[in-house]
């Protein structure tokens, strides 16, 4: 699989340059958004409509209902399909786990096979439960950030190897990963998050909120962080005013805009790009084809 990457901050434009690049270079797009991966949830989570996409394909987007868990793991699975398919894929998106997980796997191998080993011959003889309260033990943060993949033993073994790095009981990483990532000066991109929200109850959030609530009545803890939806649903059951609900979106969207930002900061190696508050989505599109013909795709390869 040939991975074109582009990655930035929630209201960044990531979404249009993407398509843009789509058409004009005839692939498809895999979305690595944690977000667009529910059914249904369309207009809180600002998910590209069918009119939108147009004749391009997309893979990473609708795979389960509210009602179901998801995970990184199931995500990097989506993309083992999609990537089954060969070709070149642009990979678009702001859950910088995603692409961690597409570009170095969920078990990466800078552990050491001796330390992996170990933790194996404890989930045979102590089992998972042991390895859940000595990863919760060690590294708390690690624990909260698994969420429902403490059920997964590979999953606990990579976070408890993780854990250990921080020992200096690991082997040295490999380079971080270069690629283009959008950046918006603060205020411009918090008027931008204004205008999506305000854009978001006119289209009609309210009504997607009231359908999923009848439809789903029980949602899993992954779908019940999206931003909006508990916003939405307290503004239906009278318990928050609408202002207060925009307002609340509003701040909840800039805290994880900062967030993302954050990550691309450390997590990768980023070729940062400028984007001004009314710029084109074209001209945006440009720039990173530029980047793209200097830099070239990220080969991935599935085991």
């Amino acid at each position: 699989m040939y991975a074109w990457l582009l990655a930035g901050a929630t209201a960044t434009g990531k979404s249009a340059a993407a398509q843009i690049l789509a058409e004009k270079r005839g692939f498809p797009i895999l979305s690595a958004d944690s977000m667009l991966v529910y059914r249904d949830m369309d207009i809180g989570t600002a998910k590209p409509s069918i009119a939108e996409r147009g004749d391009v394909p997309y893979a990473g987007i609708d795979l389960v209902s509210p009602a179901e868990l998801f995970s990184a793991g199931l995500w990097l699975d989506a993309a083992n399909q999609a990537a089954s398919q060969g070709g070149d894929w642009i990979v678009a998106g702001g859950t910088g786990l995603y692409f961690k997980a597409l570009t170095e796997g969920l078990d990466a191998p800078e552990a050491d096979p001796e330390r992996r080993a170990h933790w194996q011959r404890m989930l045979e003889t102590e089992g998972l439960a042991y390895l859940q309260e000595t990863l919760r033990q060690a590294d708390p943060v690690k624990w909260q950030e698994l969420g429902d993949d403490v059920m997964n033993p590979r999953r606990v073994i990579r976070a408890l190897e993780i854990a250990e790095c921080g020992a200096g009981t690991c082997r040295l990483s490999k380079p971080k990963l270069r690629m283009p990532v959008l950046r918006i000066e603060r205020s411009a991109l918090h008027r931008r998050i204004a205008r999506r929200v305000d854009a978001m109850f006119r289209n009609g959030l309210l009504d997607e909120v009231a359908r999923l609530r009848q439809r789903y009545p029980v949602w899993a803890s992954t779908a019940q962080g999206a931003i909006g939806y508990a916003e939405a649903a307290a503004v239906l059951d009278g318990t928050m005013s609408l202002p207060d609900a925009r307002a609340r979106i509003a701040q909840r969207t800039n805290q994880l805009a900062k967030k993302q930002e954050t990550w691309f900061r450390h997590q990768v190696d980023p070729i940062w790009i400028d984007v001004e508050e009314n710029e084109p989505a074209s001209a945006v599109a440009d720039r990173v084809e530029r980047i793209w013909e200097e830099y070239g795709p990220e080969i991935i390869r599935f085991d």
